[in-house]
């Protein structure tokens, strides 16, 4: 039987909230829906999530002011579902900690995809060893692939899932030099398209300053201009 997630739904439109909702429940999932940032705040702690969908264009509380708490407090994956189509609001969502962006109308098929998608790439790590992963380690950073921890010596830091498999597949590999596309295929689980090399430098930029802000004197990750990252030793 396959693993059922909890699934908030911020959307205020009343209709799209319950497709969405409905989408959720058809693909064996338990949906709670959120009709403004100031509900979803409320229910952002009283339990894990597995995954949010958020619209920007709330009351109460903002979209964009609602994501940036999801990825500064709690490292939800996150969906952003939005009428803002243009490529600075994207831009600024996945800067803000977004692992996708749909543009309204959307497809249901495509929402339950891209969910599934996004779900795949959150458990993955766990998944690959199931006799239970050993750590991973690079200077003071400790990856728990089973707890899904990141610790820059005593300083837990708060990753989104994808800065997570980001960060996780560095470290499984730490002499490889990852080029950008290899970087979207593997984290993405996708094909590499033109948008792509913004999408990885916006997360890898997300993740460095994480990094960055846990300690200051270290560098972990570095860029060879032209082919991509690598562990910096």
């Amino acid at each position: 039987m396959a693993e059922s997630h909890h699934i908030l739904v911020v959307e205020d439109d009343d209709d799209i909230n319950r497709l969405l909702c409905s989408v959720i429940r058809s693909n064996g999932h338990v949906p709670q829906p959120a009709y403004s940032g100031t509900e979803a705040e409320l229910y952002l702690g009283q339990r894990e999530w597995s995954m949010v969908l958020l619209d920007l264009m709330l009351p109460g509380k903002r979209g964009e002011a609602l994501l940036e708490e999801i990825g500064e407090r709690y490292g939800y994956p996150v969906i952003v579902i939005s009428a803002k189509g243009e490529q600075q609001s994207k831009i600024a969502a996945l800067k803000a900690g977004a692992d996708d962006y749909m543009t309204k109308p959307f497809d249901i098929e495509e929402v339950a995809a891209r969910m599934d998608s996004v779900l795949r790439r959150h458990r993955r790590w766990p998944q690959t060893q199931a006799d239970g992963p050993a750590l991973l380690r690079h200077k003071d950073l400790t990856v728990d692939p089973e707890a899904k921890t990141v610790f820059a010596g005593d300083v837990q830091l708060t990753l989104t899932a994808r800065e997570y498999d980001i960060l996780a597949l560095l470290l499984s590999s730490p002499k490889k030099l990852f080029a950008k596309a290899n970087l979207f295929e593997s984290v993405w689980g996708e094909e590499y398209f033109g948008g792509g090399e913004n999408v990885v430098n916006v997360h890898m930029s997300n993740l460095r300053n994480k990094l960055a802000k846990a300690n200051p004197a270290e560098e972990y990750i570095e860029t060879i201009w032209g082919m991509g990252y690598r562990l910096k030793s």
